[in-house]
């Protein structure tokens, strides 16, 4: 078979040994087909890279203007504004965009994958779900040389464009500002450490705590889901240690806002007796009293980026590289939580 060429029922029936008919009548879900040579089918498919003619349409215009994105999960403001961001680019050039949800599951995300494979998307954007462990699901792409950006949680060195932010140095500033403040028993709320995000901005909150000369120990670590949950569980573990942190710098918004809030119900005060810091700027840091110090995400610009890169691929503009990484600019806001020295 040529490189490049699209994979027929034809193909997939010369490999298995069977008919045609008897693939189109699986690939179909038809009755007839028992499940033992459906499942067959359906595998033989899934790895040649066979693509149903859904989208044909588009084919015999030469033309693919639907693109895929596929987020861990939507309800989020994050993930909604970078929604926002894709699609206003999207619009502007004349595409549209199909948007699936992995649900942090790396199996569900494969199988999102091999859907917009299947309905013959011309190009996919993705932020990988929080259990991924690899990228050979998105092998069919690759293979068919169909462009893919990856935005936020990323696989370093992994051959394709990533759209990020500097996650090092965004927690070393914030964990040095807690330091400024005071703070000199600092714990982090991290999350799945096999995720790049979440491993750089632990090694940012260690690097600053080892520069000032201050404990780094597992006592002071917590990895958690970082939802309202989770937010929940440290505070009440916090209030059972027997030293307790004077500061908490927590991998994301909701988590330290929920933890903060369950120190305060406690009867301790912020930032007098503790201090807090989370990141990403989601509304709830200015909900809760407090305010919320954290790190500036710049979700909307993302979105814009990740998906004006994906259409210069596609249109053969190389005006920023197609692998490598994009690293917009972000900073940290402080507010009331961790703002003991007025003067800062």
């Amino acid at each position: 078979m040529k490189e490049g060429r699209e994979v027929t029922i034809y193909d997939i029936a010369k490999s298995l040994h069977i008919s045609p008919a008897t693939v189109s009548r699986s690939l179909s879900n038809h009755h007839a087909i028992s499940s033992r040579t459906r499942k067959k089918v359906l595998e033989a498919a899934h790895e040649m890279g066979y693509r149903s003619n859904s989208f044909a349409r588009n084919l015999r215009m030469q033309k693919i203007n639907v693109l895929g994105v596929i987020v861990p999960k939507i309800n989020s403001h994050f993930i909604s504004s970078v929604i926002a961001g894709m699609e206003e680019v999207a619009s502007e050039y004349g595409y549209r965009i199909i948007i699936s949800q992995s649900m942090e599951s790396m199996q569900m995300e494969k199988e999102r994958v091999y859907t917009m494979f299947n309905n013959r998307v011309g190009g996919l954007l993705v932020s990988v779900a929080c259990d991924t462990t690899n990228m050979k699901h998105f092998k069919l792409f690759f293979d068919k040389k169909i462009p893919v950006v990856f935005f936020d949680r990323v696989f370093e060195g992994n051959g394709n464009l990533n759209v990020v932010i500097d996650n090092y140095r965004n927690a070393y500033d914030i964990t040095r500002h807690l330091i400024g403040q005071g703070c000199k028993r600092i714990l982090h709320i991290g999350g799945n450490q096999a995720r790049a995000e979440y491993k750089e901005r632990y090694r940012g909150y260690r690097d600053a705590l080892l520069e000032a000369g201050l404990v780094c120990s597992d006592e002071l670590l917590l990895i958690n889901k970082l939802d309202e949950k989770a937010g929940i569980e440290a505070g009440e573990k916090i209030l059972r240690m027997a030293e307790r942190p004077d500061g908490v710098f927590a991998a994301n918004d909701i988590c330290a806002a929920h933890c903060l809030q369950t120190i305060k119900a406690a009867g301790y005060k912020v930032p007098e007796d503790i201090c807090f810091a989370g990141f990403n700027n989601d509304p709830v840091a200015e909900m809760i009293e407090p305010h919320l110090t954290t790190v500036n995400y710049p979700c909307y610009e993302m979105g814009e980026i990740a998906m004006r890169s994906l259409i210069n691929q596609l249109s053969g503009s190389r005006i920023i590289n197609a692998a490598g990484s994009i690293i917009l600019r972000s900073g940290i806001i402080v507010r009331a939580s961790s703002l003991r020295r007025k003067s800062s």
